[in-house]
């Protein structure tokens, strides 16, 4: 028995009503991990607006951290950390990101800030605390083009720190522009992956840049991966004593322990009190990609899980729920699924609609508006340009179900997550 894992359990039943309930069934002793019921995301945020009475917390916030998962200030799931738990979190993270640096680096940070969001002052702290000494460049994501491409050659900047969404916006500027950034030697990413079909573009603006993830890691969740030189694009090596990771099969909902099966990531953080994370599915899929008993051992990413709480796209977050509530309030109850692949280097999101009576009356680019006025950020994503979005009607025979279970995925990810080298772009 993990000794860290059992001390937090029995902190959460016995200070969190909602834990308590939630292991009603579990001894008192002689558990083990697998023992734990898998946490349902709907349940687990229900009543987190209200953080003053939330039942997943196990006592009153005193200091720390409040930041938001994703959608508005007020739709937004909001995840807390105490001050002692976002240190460990940054320290934890650093180190494996300094991996990634050299001494000396000048690091542009163009992650976003504001509005609870987390990714820029989480990324401003991790170099802050990075045990190889760089210097930080704090732009945050809403730098203009011409401000940023001129101060990487005024103060030869070497290393840009980013979400993809943000990056390939600055490369197609560049790109127009006429101008190449040879000084630029390494591109850290994070947030969202990055695709073959947008390399190409990097390495012509930017000829000498190392592209790689800057870590895994959802404000949610917590700590989830650690990129090291040794890993490949989509490729993490766990945090061993910070975090458990789990790969679950979502039929049978037991642990897959033999590499190369896909299944649903799960997290479990040994870190966190206040709000804890036992047994949490991320929304994405996994693979390990070594032996079982392998220190850190390596998972690799597959997109998003059909069944996600959380569906991301570039810098979008989708709920579910929200596109059922809104879907009901414009034909009311209807099947749906959502396929996301990439088309000419853009991400494209089709909402397929069982075709019965109610949707077969909508009309599709009506209905689109619609969904982009009432679902937080997708209008904007969508006159961004960062995606495409659109209706499409079939019957409920030719949606894709699990090919065990038979159940409706709710998310069908199609995009090409390749196993290819890093190397320089």
């Amino acid at each position: 028995m993990n000794s860290q894992l059992e001390s937090i359990v029995q902190h959460a039943r016995q200070h969190a009503p909602y834990f308590h309930q939630h292991y009603a069934a579990l001894p008192a002793a002689g558990w083990s991990l697998s023992d734990l019921p898998i946490i349902d995301p709907s349940h687990f945020w229900a009543g987190s607006d209200d953080l003053d009475h939330w039942p997943v917390l196990t006592a009153h916030i005193q200091d720390g951290h409040v930041f938001k998962t994703g959608g508005s200030t007020s739709e937004g799931k909001l995840s807390i950390y105490t001050r002692e738990e976002w240190q460990a979190f940054i320290h934890t993270f650093s180190q494996a990101m300094s991996s990634r640096l050299q001494p000396g680096d000048r690091v542009a940070n163009l992650f976003y800030a504001g509005d609870l969001y987390t990714s820029f002052l989480f990324i401003h702290d991790a170099l802050n605390h990075s045990p190889v000494p760089v210097c930080e460049y704090p732009f945050t994501g809403a730098v203009d083009h011409a401000v940023l491409a001129n101060a990487i050659r005024q103060y030869d900047i070497n290393v840009l720190a980013c979400v993809p969404a943000q990056l390939m916006k600055f490369a197609h500027w560049l790109s127009q522009a006429g101008i190449q950034l040879p000084q630029i030697r390494t591109i850290l990413y994070g947030g969202e992956s990055l695709f073959d079909d947008q390399r190409p573009l990097l390495a012509r603006d930017f000829p000498n840049a190392t592209i790689a993830s800057i870590g895994c890691a959802s404000v949610d969740a917590g700590l989830i991966g650690a990129s090291l030189p040794d890993c490949q694009p989509g490729e993490h090596r766990c945090f061993d004593g910070e975090t458990l990771i789990e790969i679950i099969d979502e039929t049978t909902g037991q642990p897959i322990t033999e590499p190369g099966q896909i299944g649903l990531l799960v997290v479990t953080s040994l870190q966190r009190r206040l709000m804890p994370i036992l047994r949490y599915p991320t929304g994405d899929q996994a693979c390990w990609r070594e032996p079982a008993g392998t220190p850190n051992r390596k998972f690799v990413l597959h997109g998003r899980a059909g069944q996600g709480h959380r569906i991301r796209v570039g810098t979008l977050s989708l709920f579910p729920a929200q596109i059922d509530e809104a879907l009901h309030q414009a034909i009311g109850q209807v099947a749906w699924q959502l396929v996301i692949d990439r088309i000419d280097c853009q991400d494209r999101l089709t909402l397929c609609l069982a075709h019965d009576d109610q949707a077969a009356s909508a009309d599709p680019a009506a209905l689109a508006a619609f969904l982009q006025q009432s679902i937080c950020g997708l209008g904007e994503a969508c006159e961004s340009g960062q995606l495409r979005f659109h209706i499409q009607h079939l019957s409920s025979d030719s949606m894709q179900t699990h090919e065990r279970s038979g159940k409706l995925l709710k998310v069908v990810d199609r995009r090409q997550y390749q196993d290819k080298m890093e190397r320089p772009a």
